[in-house]
């Protein structure tokens, strides 16, 4: 009777091991997850830096004219008189 004790508890333990919320097959899992993150937070950093550098660039204290002329034909749709629109 020991020993099919010990055993079912030695089978129990191995599997909540492996398979248990805390064993090694969820630790697995989120270290999948925490670098699927890390790869999307490094995307974010990189996006927050091109916004940064747009943002200062339409700033008061450094006023990029080419930029400002893009956004307002992108956003206004505005044209100089010259020009001929393909759409």
């Amino acid at each position: 009777m020991f020993f099919v004790t010990a055993f079912g508890l030695t089978a129990y333990f191995t599997f909540a091991a492996v398979q248990g919320d805390f064993g090694h097959l969820r630790r697995v899992q989120i270290e999948a997850d925490a670098a699927a993150l890390n790869t999307q937070l490094a995307q974010l950093h990189a996006d927050h830096a091109i916004l940064k550098n747009k943002t200062r660039r339409l700033s008061d204290d450094y006023l990029d004219l080419d930029l400002l002329d893009e956004r307002a034909r992108k956003v206004l749709g505005m044209a100089r008189g010259d020009e001929i629109i393909i759409r």
